[in-house]
């Protein structure tokens, strides 16, 4: 009698087990081959229907294979358009600076020059940095605790995650670490605190080139900075000629209400820095906003070869749209009252949460004060079909963050299912104090 070797089916992950590298982090947390998207919908290999509250960490604003979008990216690419460029003039890029200027420029009452530094968002807050540097002739940086700019060094240097930091394997220079808006609790006054350092010339800080922040930092925990505190921020820079850089990659593109996150506090920065959505359909696309008396680059200075991108152009433009009046807005503004009323509802309900609101707009979520609960709620979330993350330097905050276009159907259905997730953590009893 001969035995025969029973194989069994692969796993359809295996290979990415086998090759892609150890690095691969999302998957990990989101264990499904993804094959079809639509909307606040995805769908995996097995038919199984997913509500997306992760939007790709911010750069799906308007939902997947949006069909404003699409149809717009299709008909380009089937009439032979341009699809890179690198700097040079085309009619994808034309239209894109001519939208940009009419829809959300002019009716904000705000100049600047449209800068494209490559197709990432470190992209952009690298360019932002050399260029204060080159401005103001001063090296040194501000940037706040729990901040996260980007990987690349100069990002990084500004980055308040340690593990993300240790990740360089070299010195990070030329940035100093400032507390973040009730840093230290509603009493103290952090602006009033990073003042004294630039004053003083015994604080061993030197005069910064430039003081860069996130409104809402995403990954930082969803800490939102009061208007007070960034308009004292940007009197403080103001005084001492110091450039003033709002890193709206992931805060912006209505993330938070408006189209940039800074404008319900009343400030005009110096430099914006915009990737994530505003691409419109996910596609790689990065933004400079420069004032134009800063804008001293010599040609080429900054340079990259995909900061061409013309089929993220078309589909920016295209996203423009839904900015051409207030509706929008307004409707996002809704839609972040009801995540507002849920969260509540949960840290009523959940008292074992020790909860903590934090966020505004679509850009909302809970700080538990028990360890891994956070973790363990997204997992939970997941297993009944809601895609959604943790943000926090101690992974301590479960985060909604769905696409502004998500019907109050799929917000009702989602509310549901991380209702039940937050239920069966708690009730597993995991996480510990």
């Amino acid at each position: 009698m001969s035995l025969q070797t029973v194989v069994l089916p692969k796993s359809p992950l295996e290979v990415f087990e086998r090759v892609e590298s150890e690095v691969r982090s999302y998957c990990r947390g989101f264990p499904a081959l993804f094959t079809k998207a639509r909307g606040y919908r995805v769908w995996d290999a097995e038919g199984n229907e997913y509500i997306d509250f992760f939007a790709g960490a911010g750069a799906l604003n308007y939902g997947h294979n949006n069909p404003k979008l699409k149809d717009k990216l299709v008909s380009y690419i089937m009439d032979d358009g341009v699809a890179h460029s690198l700097d040079m003039a085309t009619e994808a890029k034309k239209q894109l600076l001519e939208t940009f200027v009419d829809v959300i420029l002019k009716p904000r009452n705000l100049d600047y020059k449209v800068m494209f530094p490559g197709p990432t968002g470190t992209n952009s807050v690298e360019s932002a940095l050399k260029l204060a540097r080159k401005v103001t002739g001063r090296q040194t940086v501000l940037s706040f605790t729990n901040g996260f700019h980007g990987m690349t060094l100069g990002s990084l240097a500004l980055t308040g995650n340690g593990t993300k930091r240790g990740g360089a394997g070299v010195p990070l220079n030329n940035a100093v670490s400032m507390p973040f808006d009730k840093y230290f609790g509603n009493e103290v006054n952090t602006a009033a605190y990073l003042e004294r350092f630039i004053e003083d010339s015994g604080s061993g800080i030197d005069t910064p080139a430039a003081v860069i922040v996130e409104t809402v930092q995403g990954e930082g925990g969803l800490n939102a900075a009061s208007f007070e505190w960034l308009k004292e921020i940007e009197r403080i820079c103001r005084k001492f000629g110091i450039l003033l850089i709002v890193d709206d990659i992931q805060a912006g593109c209505g993330r938070t209400g408006p189209f940039f996150s800074f404008e319900p506090a009343g400030i005009q920065p110096d430099i914006v820095c915009l990737s994530k959505s505003i691409g419109g359909y996910g596609l790689p696309l990065a933004l400079t906003l420069i004032k134009p008396e800063y804008d001293i680059w010599t040609p080429g200075e900054h340079n990259g070869t995909f900061r061409g991108n013309n089929l993220a152009f078309v589909t920016a433009a295209a996203a423009l749209d839904y900015w051409k009046d207030d509706k929008f807005e307004s409707e996002t503004m809704r839609k972040a009252d009801r995540i507002t009323n849920f969260l509540q509802g949960l840290l009523m309900k959940y008292s074992e949460l020790q909860g903590e609101l934090r966020g505004r707009g679509l850009f909302q979520g809970i700080a538990c004060g028990v360890k891994g609960l956070a973790s363990d709620i997204c997992r939970e979330a997941f297993s009944r079909g809601i895609i959604m993350e943790t943000s926090g330097p101690k992974d301590e905050v479960f985060k909604l963050m769905p696409p502004l276009t998500i019907e109050d159907e799929g917000l009702s259905r989602g509310f549901e299912r991380i209702d039940a997730a937050v239920n069966a953590a708690i009730r597993a009893g995991k996480g510990s104090v």
